[in-house]
C-alpha cells in the first residue's frame, strides 16, 4: 500500500493520534474519505467527458489507442535515432566510472 510498511503505518497512526486526539480521529477519517471520493468522482467525470467528446467526433476507444500507439511508436523511433549513440556512450561511461570508483560506491 503506497510503499508503506506495517511499522511505518503504526507510526503514522500514532502521530495522527497525538495531533488530533482520539475523539477527532473518526471525523478526520470521514472527511478524508469524502475528499478521496470527490477526487475519484472528479477524475471519472473528466474521463467520461473526454470519451464523450471523442465519440461525438467519430473516434472510439480502439481508434484512440491506435492513434496514441502510433504516436508513441514514432516518438520512440525518433528518440532512438537521435539518442541511440548517446545512450550507448552514456552507458559505457557509467560502467567505466563504476569500475574506477570501485570501493567508493554508496550503499542504499
Amino acid at each position: 500500500m503506497f510503499g508503506i510498511g506495517g511499522g511505518e503505518l503504526v507510526f503514522i497512526m500514532f502521530v495522527v493520534l497525538l495531533l488530533f486526539g482520539s475523539d477527532k480521529i473518526p471525523e478526520v477519517a470521514r472527511t478524508m474519505g469524502k475528499a478521496m471520493a470527490q477526487l475519484k468522482n472528479a477524475t471519472n467525470d473528466i474521463k467520461n467527458e473526454i470519451h464523450r467528446g471523442a465519440e461525438e467526433n467519430g473516434l472510439d476507444a480502439k481508434s484512440l489507442s491506435e492513434m496514441t500507439g502510433g504516436i508513441n511508436t514514432q516518438i520512440n523511433k525518433v528518440k532512438e535515432d537521435l539518442l541511440g549513440d548517446s545512450v550507448v556512450q552514456a552507458t559505457k561511461l557509467k560502467e567505466d566510472i563504476e569500475d574506477i570508483a570501485g570501493p567508493v560506491k554508496r550503499s542504499h
